[in-house]
């Protein structure tokens, strides 16, 4: 019958710092299973005929963490089978510990009891070392596998397991992603061990420069009290939007509506897509940030109506974009692009099924926004009526069509020609689509073509020294000539 493992925390000092029940069974025991002999108290233990059994070893042997904590588990649990073992782990047991973590998951499997008995945290001598009230706000993270979302620079932060310059390195490049250069971090090694203990303040970019790391070190970074460095966090701009919206914000910002702002949403909206237009990604970044706080202004207008949060609206996308993509988050297969757009329309039609909305029942051109410009809004209507198979058989057709419209708008009445020139328009639209081109993105470099031809021409005029009054339609045509020669060069 398989035994019982008994971990117990070695403590963060010295053999006086056990508690006297984890000193008594740490005796007792014929064997001590220890994650690692390098710690003061398994050579003091030992001094006193404890008998330990490292694993060390494994750490030469393996090429990562995770495989050195799953070969100890395994060894522990096959020792476990023969009877009763002690297994004692640097600091409590519960507090980042992974072998611990990991024997709690495979003892259920296996059948086997466990039991933390318990021991001091080196929490308890870090925040008397350097004079840090929990109580303010920690958070504990693993230096192996630390990420930037994790970082909260308004927090005490305590990052454990950074045992050499490499874990180091990597601690300090993801800091950086939060804090500044510059910014002072505690090195501490071996904290309450009398004689053994280390503290080192550094600034952020040497963090990797020293060599005092160990298998007792971590680093500690204070919580920052310059608010720029909470700039490029997303709490605190939801912070900065509640602010502008509260008695003490903004007249301008708390008199808002959703519907006096919709405009500013589209016009933000064109400014994104032209700085996509001109490849400029640093104006790109700014006008990006105007557009977020549309949003956020939206969505702290709904918090405050109770209807929902920014956080509703973060999660609802998160959720989407998992569930309607089951080929990467679920395992199921899409070969190429096109595959995963079919997944995605099928998923989309069952979600509304569910939420009772009957496809059968709509018209084939439901679902385009209203609201989109109308050489976009004709390309998606017709792309719709296409799929159904209402379309033109082939390139030749839409040709004769177009030719037909424009006869139509020659031939028309004043008072219909507004109409005719729609229908012009929409056959020119259906041409778009069948060389698989988007007409909004054809017009739109047609208007920049034109912009900088007509620059040109300005151009010319302040060279002479001369007005659009004084100059002949037959002069500008020529420089207009002049500008399709120099093309893109000129611009």
């Amino acid at each position: 019958m398989a035994g019982k493992i008994r971990i117990v925390g070695l403590g963060a000092g010295t053999l006086e710092q056990l508690p006297l029940g984890v000193y008594q069974l740490l005796k007792q025991a014929p064997l001590v299973y220890v994650r690692t002999a390098q710690h003061p108290v398994v050579a003091q233990l030992q001094a006193e005929g404890v008998a330990f059994a490292s694993f060390d070893r494994l750490y030469e042997q393996s090429a990562t963490f995770a495989q050195v904590y799953a070969q100890i588990v395994e060894e522990l649990l096959q020792a476990a089978q023969a009877g009763d073992i002690v297994y004692a782990v640097p600091g409590h047991p519960m507090v980042a510990e992974q072998t611990v973590q990991l024997l709690r998951q495979r003892s259920q499997q296996e059948s086997i009891k466990l039991e933390i008995v318990g021991g001091q945290s080196f929490l308890d001598p870090l925040f008397a070392r350097l004079g840090v009230d929990p109580s303010e706000g920690f958070v504990l993270l693993d230096g192996t596998n630390l990420q930037p979302a994790q970082l909260n620079p308004a927090l005490h932060t305590v990052i454990v397991q950074v045992y050499d310059r490499f874990i180091a390195s990597e601690v300090k490049l993801t800091l950086m992603e939060v804090f500044p250069d510059e910014y002072p971090v505690t090195i501490v090694t071996a904290v309450g061990v009398n004689g053994n203990e280390q503290v080192l303040t550094v600034p952020l970019y040497e963090l990797d420069r020293t060599a005092q790391f160990g298998n007792l070190s971590l680093v500690y970074v204070a919580p920052a009290a310059d608010e720029t460095i909470r700039y490029r966090q997303f709490s605190y701009l939801k912070e900065i939007v509640a602010i502008l919206r509260s008695p003490a914000g903004c007249p301008w910002d708390r008199e808002q509506t959703h519907r006096s702002i919709r405009k500013n949403l589209l016009e933000e909206t064109y400014e994104v897509l032209e700085t996509i237009d001109d490849d400029d990604p640093e104006a790109m970044c700014e006008e990006l940030g105007d557009l977020l706080l549309q949003i956020m202004l939206h969505a702290q207008m709904a918090a405050e109506d109770g209807y929902f949060t920014v956080d509703d609206v973060i999660a609802g996308l998160n959720a989407k974009l998992v569930r309607r993509h089951p080929h990467v988050f679920k395992g199921e297969q899409a070969e190429n692009a096109e595959q995963a757009l079919a997944n995605w329309q099928e998923i989309k039609a069952a979600e509304k099924a569910e939420k009772g909305s009957d496809p059968a029942a709509q018209s084939q051109l439901a679902g385009i926004p209203r609201d989109l410009p109308a050489l976009l809004y004709a390309y998606k209507l017709q792309k719709k009526a296409a799929a159904v198979g209402f379309d033109w058989k082939d390139l030749a057709d839409v040709y004769r069509k177009i030719e037909e419209e424009y006869r139509e708008l020659r031939q028309a009445p004043p008072e219909e020609q507004a109409g005719e020139l729609g229908d012009l328009l929409f056959a020119v639209v259906n041409l778009a689509r069948f060389l698989k081109i988007d007409p909004e993105e054809a017009l739109a470099l047609t208007n920049r073509k034109f912009m900088a031809r007509f620059r040109y021409i300005e151009e010319k005029l302040r060279e002479g020294n001369r007005t659009f009054a004084d100059t002949s339609l037959a002069e500008m045509d020529k420089w207009w000539e002049e500008a399709k020669t120099k093309g893109q060069s000129w611009r």
